[in-house]
């Protein structure tokens, strides 16, 4: 039964697609396309079956829909990916294309009960072997464009980042599955990138590296352009390096998000913040409530000492001496959270750490309960130079500004649950500690004012 929303249907087995999952489709999909752009628009339609296929490029007006039993088998011959001028990490470069693609579109959409598998073993492995020329395809990306939607499909094994828009406006995600192995090397879930207008709700993500992460470009983006008015909400989130990430390729500046009513689960990190001195950007305006987090390194982040990534372990970057502030300094500001449970924390409460120059700013936690994991290994809470593996600790905060603690509670912990150092207006309001370990004082200063 067609599900297309759309009255003009093209249907691509009357274009020559057989869904055999071994004969190329490749050509069939492109005759559809174009026929339906020449049309003005409708529905790819993708009946019940398993097609093979090679890159995807939608055209403006086109919903591509896929029907309950529908499975695009994307293919390894890598000369059915052409080279695109698009976005790698952050950075303007020419790339493979992505399994579906589009660049300059408006109108476009992905819709459907149906299955979509980059099959990215083949690009994993050309990646840890080092020899692909350019970088690996993405399962989805659209640059550009406007007015995007991609909705009720599953994705599965993509070569890298599953969906990344790039500089698109009015983007919806909603009731969409994503499912990457745990050891799949960055294979991120969605990723919007310097867009604008972003509503993500209603998705199951499970991955090899960050669930969600909000990205605006690195410093070698020729344009800065935010990622700005993003909304997530009623997500699961399981596996993986993060459940929602901001940075660290947030140049262009990450402002006005809010995350809600989410699960992660084993999600290594909770929500993290990262950049690092020669990034510049600010990240501002983030609302996070009602999140429930189990096993996890460390359920909170804002980290300005982040070091991976080129130029990551360069001196400038991980000194503690105060630099002067430059269009390279990143700032991270009006950041709160509230109503959320973290259980089974193995590294450390929260973890929080400015330059001496560039304070984090700004930080309210309210109504949280935290209890760390029984038997926990030492682990780190975020990626940085000198860090040594922490076990079950509370709060780690440091050149932080007006941050309040209110009605937080850590249970299990080792340590003070509460470590704040070189900061500036640190308050507490009704915070307590259950079954510590130890006879450390539930609240540790160290030059703060």
């Amino acid at each position: 039964m067609n599900t297309s929303p759309y009255s003009t249907i093209f249907n691509v087995t009357e274009f020559g697609a057989i869904p055999d999952g071994i004969t190329s489709c490749s050509h069939a999909f492109a005759l559809a396309i174009d026929a339906c752009s020449k049309a003005g628009g409708g529905s790819v339609y993708v009946p019940a079956g398993t097609f093979l296929t090679g890159s995807i490029m939608l055209k403006s007006n086109i919903n591509l829909n896929l029907d309950s039993g529908a499975i695009l088998i994307f293919t390894n011959d890598i000369a059915q990916y052409p080279i695109v001028d698009s976005r790698w990490e952050g950075a303007a470069q020419s790339v493979y294309s992505s399994c579906v693609y589009a660049q300059n579109e408006e109108n476009i959409s992905i819709t459907g009960r149906g299955k979509l598998d980059g099959q990215g073993a083949f690009w994993w492995k050309i990646f840890k072997n080092k020899t692909n020329i350019y970088p690996r395809p993405k399962l989805i990306s659209f640059h550009n464009c406007n007015n995007v939607l991609i909705e009720g499909v599953t994705l599965i094994n993509s070569p890298s980042w599953t969906i990344n828009p790039i500089c698109c406006d009015n983007v919806t995600i909603d009731k969409i599955t994503i499912k990457n192995p745990n050891d799949s090397p960055n294979t991120d879930g969605i990723n919007p990138e310097s867009c604008k207008n972003v509503h993500i709700s209603n998705c199951h993500i499970d991955v090899g590296d960050d669930c969600i992460t909000i990205k605006s470009g690195t410093e070698a983006t020729p344009l800065r352009v935010p990622c700005e008015n993003i909304t997530i909400t009623n997500c699961t989130m399981v596996h993986g390096h993060g459940g929602v990430v901001i940075g660290s390729e947030m140049s262009g500046d990450v402002r006005c998000v809010t995350i809600s009513n989410c699960v992660f689960e084993g999600t290594d990190r909770g929500i993290r913040m990262k950049s690092r001195r020669g990034r510049g950007g600010v990240i501002e305006d983030i609302r996070i409530n009602n999140i429930v987090m189990k096993d996890v390194l460390c359920p909170f982040i804002a980290n300005l000492y982040y070091y991976c990534g080129p130029n990551g372990k360069d001196k400038y970057v991980w000194d503690k001496a105060p630099y002067p502030i430059t269009v390279e300094t990143p700032a991270f500001r009006r950041i709160h959270f509230s109503n959320i449970t973290a259980r089974e924390v193995r590294a450390a409460a929260g973890f929080f750490y400015g330059l001496p120059e560039m304070y984090v700013e700004d930080v309210s936690f309210n109504n949280i309960s935290i209890s760390m994991a029984e038997n926990a290994e030492p682990g780190m809470p975020d990626m940085m130079a000198n860090l040594a593996p922490m076990k079950q600790r509370g709060f780690f905060c440091s050149n932080v500004k007006d941050i309040f603690f209110n009605n937080v509670t850590i249970s299990n912990n080792e340590g003070p649950a509460f470590y704040v150092e070189n900061s500036i207006n640190v308050e507490f309001s009704r915070c307590k500690t259950k079954d510590a370990k130890g006879n450390d004082p539930m609240v540790k200063l160290k030059n703060v004012i």
